[in-house]
C-alpha cells in the first residue's frame, strides 16, 4: 500500500520561509517522478514544482520561480520543497504527488497523471 505523507506547513509572515517534507512508502521512490501541487480556496489545483527520479529535471510554476526549490533524497524516500520569500498568494493546501507523469515533466509541464496523493499540509502566509 502506497503512503504519501506531507509535513512542514504552518502560519508564517510574508517574506519568511518554510520547508515542506514528503515521505513515501510502498513504492520504489527512486524510480518515480514527484511533484508538489497546491490548491487555494476557490481555485483549481496547480502544479507548483515537479522533479524527475534523479533530480536532474525540474519544473517550477512561474509564480514560484526563484523562490521555491524542490529536491529529493532517494535514500530517505523523501521529497522536499524549500519555500523562501513567501507571499500571501502562496497560501494554500500543499499536496505531494508520487509517481507523476514523467513524459509531461520532460516536455516542460507538471501533471499529476495517476499519481498517489498525500492528504496535504496547510500553508498560510499573513501579510
Amino acid at each position: 500500500q502506497v503512503q504519501v505523507v506531507e509535513s512542514g506547513g504552518g502560519l508564517v509572515q510574508a517574506g519568511e520561509s518554510l520547508r515542506l517534507t514528503c515521505t513515501v512508502s510502498g513504492l520504489t521512490f527512486a524510480n518515480v517522478a514527484m511533484g508538489w501541487f497546491r490548491q487555494a480556496p476557490g481555485k483549481e489545483r496547480e502544479g507548483v514544482s515537479c522533479i524527475n527520479w534523479s533530480g536532474r529535471t525540474t519544473y517550477y510554476a512561474d509564480s514560484v520561480k526563484g523562490r521555491f526549490t524542490i529536491s529529493r533524497d532517494n535514500v530517505k524516500n523523501t521529497l522536499y520543497l524549500e519555500m523562501n520569500s513567501l507571499k500571501p498568494e502562496d497560501t494554500a493546501m500543499y499536496y505531494c504527488a508520487a509517481g507523476i507523469a514523467s513524459s509531461t515533466l520532460y516536455a516542460g509541464r507538471c501533471d499529476a497523471g495517476t499519481a498517489y496523493w498525500g492528504k496535504g499540509t496547510l500553508v498560510t502566509i499573513s501579510s
